[in-house]
């Protein structure tokens, strides 16, 4: 899946053009991962139909909650699920076809598509500090108090979002620490961009169909 770091580059470039409650919109970008850190698979939080492939069910998300986009926080949740779409269907596809990945020395290390696909997760830690670099992110919504939030997701326990805050706090104080491999940044910024553009494309598109 997308890092945490990732889902809040795509939610705070599209809440640019939204202009939504942006800590809100910041909390539902990472509030589906919650499931792992309490227990739950990601089949329900992340509408998966097939647990193998983490690519969520646009369509049924937005059967059931398409009439609450208006809500900042869900608003949020669909731009993580839409990510993460986005990432199992076209980027890892990419990423794990390709047969080299470069050490921080220079030094190249030949692997298979399973091997580059750990070495990727593996290597978050270097991704997530060129991401708060390259983007700017205000943080303080991981040291404020967490805002009001319509109780609307049945898929997560909403009074158990603290935790993943606390668990994203601690993803970025990890960052300040070094890895061996590198990732391409410029890959996952290209990414970010795609993903920027066709959400709110499917926003455009789907507007009219669940508006409120």
């Amino acid at each position: 899946m997308a890092s945490s770091m990732i889902h809040m580059a795509v939610g705070n470039e599209v809440n640019k053009v939204l202009k939504r409650n942006n800590d809100k919109l910041l909390i539902g970008s990472i509030a589906p991962d919650i499931s792992k850190h309490v227990g739950q698979t990601k089949k329900e939080s992340h509408f998966l139909d097939d647990v193998t492939t983490g690519i969520p069910n646009m369509e049924r998300f937005l059967e059931k909650y398409g009439k609450y986009l208006s809500d900042d926080f869900v608003m949020g949740y669909f731009i993580h699920l839409y990510t993460d779409y986005l990432w199992y269907k076209y980027f890892m596809t990419e990423i794990t076809n390709k047969s080299v990945i470069t050490k921080l020395d220079g030094t190249k290390v030949k692997c298979n598509g399973r091997m580059m696909s750990l070495y990727i997760y593996s290597d978050y830690t270097n991704l997530n500090t060129r991401l708060l670099e390259e983007y700017d992110m205000d943080l303080r919504i991981f040291y404020n108090e967490l805002p009001a939030l319509d109780n609307i997701i049945e898929e997560i326990p909403m009074d158990k979002l603290q935790i993943i805050m606390d668990q994203a706090s601690i993803i970025i104080e990890n960052s300040k620490e070094r890895k061996e491999f590198t990732f391409d940044i410029d890959s996952v910024k290209k990414f970010i961009d795609l993903c920027v553009k066709l959400i709110l494309s499917k926003l455009d598109e789907i507007g009219d169909t669940y508006e409120s």
